[in-house]
């Protein structure tokens, strides 16, 4: 009885070895992943289920690319994503990043997002909206098409709504047109679940869903310092006390935007600062470099959130803080 040969599996010559290797080490230089990594690291604090999963991702296309490059078998992964959070939690940052990270692995033609919402996409009258979401597909083919609130896309209660035609493009787009662009959904958790259930199909189209967990007042108050640093502030003493006063009341109010809100925070307070400052030119006081640089608690204390309950609560260092 005759044996049929065993099947086994080529092994490769030192000869062939070698190109190989180089071809991955030249593809790792190339990508610099882990400068794109390191700089999401930079840009944002915490958030550190955010960067695990953007890391698992970026091995996830690192790999494949290196399998595509030796030959192997291998099916481009299905990219589109959702972002859901609170606003300020850094969505549109890692977008960016996200993009970064396709460009240099040549997932995607250009290093861009365009971001919209459903002003952008719908219309207001029969036959408007499919040339309003095809202009913005124009517009963001060879990158990322970040959508947020995307939601609103879809409102049920309106039978003369247009959002549904927009909608049917995308799902078309996302199926068909998978190579040239890459669709971030983004908005609130509990609306995004809601808008996944009712669209099914496009809840079947996204790959990779990553929650934005909120900021904690120590992150903000990193958040805040990274800022000031930025622009060459510091704070004096009592002033981080006093921020921390500011956020702590500041996220009960209505339309707390976490890093946003930081961010108008810091702004305010520079624009006291600068007012005092001018205030004590006027008086014959010329400003030192520490004057230029330094944020007192009084540029903080002064906000009018404080305003709201100075009746029954003195905020923390307020006593004996200005200058």
């Amino acid at each position: 009885m005759q044996q049929s040969a065993a099947h086994t599996t080529p092994v490769p010559t030192n000869g062939s070895v070698e190109p190989e290797r180089q071809k991955v080490e030249q593809l790792l230089r190339d990508a610099e992943i882990e400068t794109v990594l390191g700089q999401l690291d930079q840009d944002l604090v915490a958030l550190a289920p955010v960067k695990t999963r953007i890391r698992e991702i970026a091995a996830l296309l690192l790999v494949d690319r290196l399998r595509r490059e030796l030959e192997l078998t291998s099916a481009r992964p299905t990219l589109h994503m959702s972002f859901t959070g609170n606003p300020g939690t850094g969505k549109t940052t890692v977008a960016m990043r996200i993009a970064e990270i396709l460009h240099r692995l040549g997932y995607i033609e250009h290093n861009k997002v365009i971001a919209v919402t459903r002003d952008d996409l719908v219309g207001q009258y029969v036959g408007h909206t499919a040339p309003k979401t095809k202009e913005v597909l124009k517009r963001a083919y060879g990158g990322v098409l970040f959508i947020d609130e995307a939601y609103y896309l879809y409102r049920p209660a309106n039978e003369r709504d247009y959002g549904v035609e927009a909608i049917e493009i995308l799902l078309q787009v996302m199926e068909n047109e998978r190579d040239r662009l890459v669709v971030v959904l983004a908005g609130y958790k509990d609306r995004m679940d809601d808008f996944f259930s009712l669209n099914p199909g496009m809840s079947s189209r996204v790959a990779h869903h990553i929650d934005f967990p909120d900021y904690t007042v120590d992150e903000l108050l990193a958040i805040a310092t990274m800022m000031v640093r930025a622009e060459d502030y510091e704070f004096g003493p009592g002033a981080e006390q006093a921020l921390r006063a500011y956020l702590e009341r500041r996220m009960q109010r209505p339309l707390f935007a976490h890093a946003r809100s930081v961010r108008n925070a810091v702004e305010r307070a520079r624009l006291r600062h600068a007012n005092r400052i001018y205030e004590a030119t006027l008086d014959g006081l010329m400003p030192t470099r520490e004057d230029l640089v330094r944020i007192e608690p009084e540029d903080i204390l002064k906000s009018s959130v404080f305003g709201l309950d100075r009746h029954d609560e003195t905020p923390p260092s307020a006593a004996g803080a200005q200058v």
